[in-house]
């Protein structure tokens, strides 16, 4: 006989993402909410806009409710956080019961207002081993605080993209793999015009740059931004120094800060055959793994190629690893279905033909271990190289926090004054830094 549903109140207010849920809900217990054989319609929301895009999860639909003919699924596409969170806090029959987001910085909150429910019940009822199916670190930018509220959906992973034929010009003869071969090639591949101008950079270093936040480069050194006990420690790890020097000595050996960021403007939008690497304008890029169907629908210009990108020269043996984010998935928590609902986030983010068939059509990162080694995904070579950076050990996401990844905010914001000479004591500066973080956090609890 299942035990009978206690009720809670949940009050928070979340800023950083708009959640303000207030009020008593129903906890999830996985059992006994609603019957999943029984005939039932889900709304699922998503934010998937492009038209290849939108087709991809609507087959995805139609493979599910193949599957299960008693449920149908009403898609809405092109939804942002912000929307879904004012659709739950209203609840109501208009409100949806799945729930996707593009945004792993809110997890945190997600988990901690419960808002999403937790899932743990769900995969333990229906015999789903999570460690045994997503790797670690899909796993952790999934929950919070032993809350495993969302489910990895598709992953995105960072790597170097690099103009094979700049680089036979300059005599290089394979992308870097260590951050002094990273300026010194950089520095090779820089050209400019007899005026002084800028024909092409090796490597654009500057942090506003496209895809270029500093969180996403910082994960080649494996950072660690908090201590156990939850403190910010930007100041105290090395490793920030490190890595911000580096990043100066990236500009100063291709002509400094100003000058690059003078010839930033002149790039077009990243999506434009006028974006910084379509264009020839610069000879190394990072970004993701979508960049590469891109760059084939565009017809660039000239060969191209894909590797990891470089790490610090004396963690060598951590070559191969990237920066890791993804969609996640979960379950509303005033959905009246939420077992069907459940059948529905498993057969997406579970399901190895299903994750398989659904990364190859949006070319994106699959995130269960039995998609990544599916032999019927995407045989591309310059796919497979995010491939197996998401499969590296090393490979790292940002730790989700209560406040939607305000530390990330506060870290960028910090970056950006870094590299343009405006912080002339970098050991204040960080320290600060790291105390405006923990009062963000604290205020935030509170």
């Amino acid at each position: 006989m299942p035990r009978p549903r206690m009720r809670i109140c949940l009050s928070a207010a979340l800023a950083g993402a708009g959640l303000i849920l207030s009020g008593c809900a129903n906890p999830s217990v996985g059992s006994d909410r609603d019957d999943p054989t029984q005939p039932v319609t889900l709304k699922f929301w998503h934010g998937w806009s492009n038209p290849a895009e939108v087709k991809a999860v609507d087959d995805s639909i139609a493979r599910f409710e193949k599957l299960h003919p008693n449920i149908k699924v009403k898609t809405v596409n092109n939804v942002t956080d912000e929307t879904v969170n004012q659709a739950l806090r209203a609840g109501g029959d208009d409100a949806p019961d799945v729930v996707s987001s593009f945004t792993t910085n809110n997890v945190g909150q997600y988990c901690s207002s419960g808002m999403w429910v937790d899932l743990d019940p769900f995969m333990k009822k229906t015999g789903v081993e999570k460690a045994k199916v997503f790797p670690k670190t899909f796993l952790d930018y999934t929950s919070y605080q032993g809350k495993q509220c969302a489910l990895p959906l598709l992953a995105d992973a960072y790597g170097l993209y690099y103009n094979k034929d700049a680089f036979k010009e300059a005599g290089i003869e394979r992308p870097p793999r260590t951050m002094s071969e990273f300026k010194r090639d950089a520095a090779k591949l820089t050209k400019r015009k007899a005026d002084g101008s800028y024909e092409r950079a090796g490597f654009m270093p500057n942090f506003r740059l496209y895809q270029n936040s500093p969180d996403r480069l910082f994960a080649q050194w494996g950072p660690t931004y908090f201590d156990k006990k939850g403190k910010a420690q930007l100041a105290k790890d090395p490793r920030t120094r490190q890595f911000l020097a580096t990043q100066r000595g990236l500009m100063d050996a291709q002509g400094g800060y100003a000058a690059l960021e003078k010839f930033r403007t002149t790039f077009g939008d990243e999506m434009s055959p006028q974006s910084s690497f379509m264009s020839q304008k610069a000879a190394m890029h990072m970004d993701g793994e979508w960049r590469g169907l891109m760059l084939k629908e565009g017809k660039a210009k000239f060969d191209w190629g894909t590797a990891p990108l470089p790490v610090p020269d004396d963690q060598a043996d951590t070559y191969g690893r990237g920066y890791l984010t993804g969609t996640v998935a979960g379950i509303a928590h005033n959905s009246k279905h939420q077992n069907a609902a459940w059948e529905l986030v498993r057969f997406l983010t579970v399901d190895t033909d299903q994750v398989v068939r659904f990364a190859n059509a949006i070319h994106n990162v699959p995130s269960t271990f039995a998609a990544l080694t599916s032999p019927k995904l995407d045989a591309d070579p310059s796919f497979r190289t995010f491939i197996d950076i998401a499969r590296n050990p090393h490979s790292q996401a940002m730790p989700p926090s209560i406040n939607g990844g305000q530390y990330i905010t506060a870290f960028q914001d910090f970056a950006y004054n870094a590299e343009a000479g405006k912080v002339p004591d970098l050991g204040k500066g960080l320290r600060d830094l790291d105390a405006q973080i923990d009062a963000d956090n604290l205020q935030s609890v509170n």
